[in-house]
Order: C-alpha cells, then sequence, then structure tokens
C-alpha cells in the first residue's frame, strides 16, 4: 500500500467559486471535503461575491497553516457570519430591527437605500474579515493565483483583482450589493458585486492558467419555475437572472472558441487553444438552494449554513467518487450541453456529459461550426474578457 501511496498521480485543479449570499456555505462545504484529499492541489481561484469570501478565506488558510488550516479558517468565518446575524447597525436603531425582525433584511432594501438606513456605511463583514484574514500573508504567502471579480459602478465592467491586490477592500467590493451596502471605493473607484460583471470569469482563468482543469462550483438554479408575481419575488427573479448571465455568456465564449478550432486551420486561431481545451468539471447547489427560499441569501442562520456545509461535502464526495480520476485527463461536463439540458428540462445521458474530443487538423467542420474570425481576449487587472469577430 505504501508504494501504491508513492506513485499516486497529483492533482492539480483550478476553482471557480459562484456568488450566492449565504447560500455560499455550500461552497464552504465543497472545500472542505476537496482540502481533506491529500493529493489534491489548488493552483486558482476565480470567484465574485460569497465566492470570493470563500477564495479569500481559503488563500489565508492555505498560507498559514496548508490544507488543515485552511479548512479551519473557512470554518472560523462562517461561524462569524452565524454569530454575526442580524447586523450591528440594526440593532443599535429600535425601529429597523424591530422591522428586520419581521422581515429579512432585503425587505428593508425596498423601503430605503444603504445610504439613508444605514448613513455611516457600518459593515460588520469588514470587521469580520479583517479579524479572520490575514491579507498580508495572502499576498506574499498564499500558494493560489486569485482573480476576485468585482464590477466598476460607472462602466459596469469587470474588475480583476489579482493574488498580490488582494485587501480587505477588494473582497468587499466583490460582495457589495449595492441595495444592502455603500459602494466600495478602492483608488477612486466605486465598486459593486463582482456577479454583476463576472460570476466567476472562466474565460480569463482557462487562458492564463497554467492548470487547465476547473472545477465551477454554480450556487444559483439555471432555471426556476414559476410565475413571480409579489414584488419581492419579482426582484429575487431578475437577481437570479442578472447574476447568471455573466456566467453564460463566458460559457458561450468558450463554446465559440472550441467550434473555431474544430472548424478551421489550427494554426489560425493558435491563442483560443487554452481555451478551446480547457477541461471543465461542475458541482452544482442547485437541488439544495432551488428549494429553498430567496430570502434565504441574506438569512445567515447556523442551522442552515451548517446544511448547505454538509451538502456541499456530499456532493463533493460524489463528485471525487465519480471523476478523481478524470482530472488531468478529460471534461467532466459538457458545459454547452448541461446548459441546454437545464433550460430543457431533461436529463443529460451519461454520454452527453462529456465533451467530445477536438477533432484532427484538417478535419472537415462539423454542421453549425463556427469558421468566421473569432478572438478572445483575456482579461488583465481591470479588463473584461472579451470576444471578437464575426462567427
Amino acid at each position: 500500500m505504501g508504494r501504491v501511496e508513492l506513485f499516486r498521480r497529483r492533482l492539480k485543479l483550478n476553482l471557480a467559486l459562484q456568488g450566492g449570499g449565504t447560500h455560499g456555505a455550500f461552497t464552504w462545504g465543497v472545500l472542505d471535503r476537496l482540502l481533506e484529499d491529500s493529493y489534491l492541489r489548488f493552483a486558482w481561484i476565480s470567484a465574485a461575491s460569497a465566492g470570493a469570501i470563500n477564495a479569500a478565506a481559503l488563500a489565508a488558510g492555505l498560507a498559514e497553516g496548508g490544507p488543515d488550516g485552511a479548512r479551519a479558517k473557512l470554518r472560523q468565518v462562517w461561524e462569524g457570519v452565524a454569530k454575526a446575524g442580524v447586523p450591528e447597525f440594526l440593532r443599535l436603531n429600535p425601529v429597523l430591527f424591530t422591522l428586520s425582525r419581521s422581515a429579512p433584511l432585503a425587505h428593508l432594501a425596498s423601503l430605503w437605500s444603504p445610504y439613508e438606513f444605514n448613513p455611516l456605511g457600518f459593515d460588520p463583514l469588514r470587521r469580520l474579515l479583517n479579524e479572520t484574514i490575514d491579507f498580508a500573508a495572502i499576498r506574499k504567502h498564499a500558494p493560489v493565483e486569485m482573480l476576485i471579480a468585482a464590477t466598476e459602478v460607472a462602466t459596469g465592467e469587470a474588475r480583476l483583482f489579482r493574488r498580490e491586490e488582494m485587501t480587505v477592500d477588494a473582497v468587499l467590493a466583490s460582495a457589495c450589493l449595492p441595495a444592502l451596502h455603500h459602494a466600495v471605493e478602492i483608488d477612486g473607484v466605486a465598486y459593486w458585486d463582482g456577479g454583476y460583471s463576472a460570476n466567476p470569469d472562466l474565460v480569463t482563468l482557462a487562458m492564463e492558467s497554467p492548470v487547465a482543469d476547473t472545477l465551477i462550483v454554480q450556487l444559483t438554479p439555471l432555471k426556476k419555475e414559476g410565475l413571480p408575481t409579489g414584488a419581492r419575488e419579482i426582484q429575487a427573479h431578475v437577481n437570479r437572472l442578472t447574476f447568471n448571465a455573466p456566467l453564460i455568456r463566458d460559457v458561450e465564449i468558450i463554446e465559440m472558441a472550441r467550434e473555431a478550432m474544430r472548424g478551421a486551420v489550427r494554426s489560425r486561431f493558435s491563442r483560443l487553444r487554452p481555451l478551446a481545451q480547457h477541461r471543465f468539471h461542475l458541482v452544482e447547489a442547485a437541488p439544495y438552494t432551488g428549494v429553498l427560499p430567496d430570502a434565504s441569501k441574506t438569512n445567515p442562520d447556523i442551522a442552515l449554513l451548517n446544511h448547505l456545509h454538509a451538502a456541499g461535502r456530499t456532493e463533493a464526495e460524489k463528485w471525487l467518487a465519480l471523476n478523481r480520476r478524470a482530472i488531468g485527463r478529460r471534461s467532466t461536463v459538457n458545459l454547452r450541453a448541461h446548459f441546454e439540458s437545464v433550460r430543457a428540462g431533461r436529463r443529460l445521458k451519461p454520454k452527453e456529459m462529456v465533451d467530445a474530443e477536438t477533432p484532427p487538423t484538417g478535419a472537415k467542420p462539423r454542421a453549425g461550426a463556427v469558421t468566421g474570425a473569432v478572438s478572445v481576449k483575456p482579461a488583465k487587472a481591470g479588463e473584461p474578457p472579451v470576444a471578437r469577430g464575426t462567427p
């Protein structure tokens, strides 16, 4: 057994962590299980919103104490979220505290803007992050690269903060819901939640990371049946569509690159090769988050957080059992087929789950292949990924 362990293959994996408020506790569970695998290492992390909080906790924990330190740090952060409960600025205001006990925090946003009900910009998350995460350690010692997305208020463009730029303001900017928090200013630029522009950024990750496998942890369901009619239900539905749009856009860009590589002389599209040949994997929270009330995203109840953490561990365990050997060899999800099947309300057949191999050079393009000039510009810090050209 010792000799078998000696020659066991070391695995490297990027992470793409979607935002989703307190539903990010599911991602905590996924990471908690993956960190138990002594042969698995993380390379790059692309994240937004709650995903950014998980990414920062993971990076700080790895820098301070390796995988065990990362597990402890993630637990510390999420237990801190639960302990914070109702934000302290509400506790200090008897009127708002009374309202918060009868309605979720999101309901307050429909009554006043954060500049009205929280004029001093008090943010308990800032104190929690400062108390639990050593950002200097992330910048100097974290063994992972980071792409933390925030959205520039003035333009709507994505700003990607790298590991060497990591600060509490970068994470707060990525998790800044404008209906609940003041915009976060960094170097004179105001930012809102990264989920509006990159949730998370897959294109830059695939183009730049030297590791060609990425596990996506998706929190928000792609489809939710039923017509919303109440004001809060409509707003929640709009938010779901808005925060899934960047992920869907990136999948479309990746598929355009793959079609271009299949349907034309490869040398013309050599810049697309890392994107077209990147291997993707997926763990979904939808079976759990899809049945929760919309208000649960802003409800840091310890029972809910523990439930989602356990669900994340369960799904990560299933994914590892089925797909561990595929890391470094093949994708375990066909993103386009998966997204289309969800929209159509059908289950994929096993053979549809895996991406087809790229045909050899000179192969004829299949029906519907993209054969025009398409290029993808990877995002630098402060720039969103851009797909250019005419398919």
